[in-house]
């Protein structure tokens, strides 16, 4: 299945902004994010579809993630 993936901020460096990329059927946000190697600790908001969503959630066939870093500052 393909799957969009969005990239912001740090996680962008050394990867991509946005990249149409083929996942095998089952596969979860937390799968990606070990694919492409981001810690699940630096993980802030995941949305797909632009919904939030949990590392467990499975996507599907056509679906948007978006992948953001914590953020922190004051």
């Amino acid at each position: 299945m393909q799957v969009t993936v969005k990239l912001f901020a740090s996680f962008r460096t050394g990867r991509f902004e946005t990249a149409r990329i083929d996942y095998p059927d089952g596969t979860t946000v937390a799968d990606v994010a070990d694919r492409l190697k981001l810690p699940h600790a630096e993980l802030g908001i995941m949305m797909v579809n632009n919904r939030h969503v949990k590392l467990e959630h499975v996507l599907a066939e056509g679906d948007s993630l978006a992948l953001f870093p914590l953020l922190g500052g004051g």
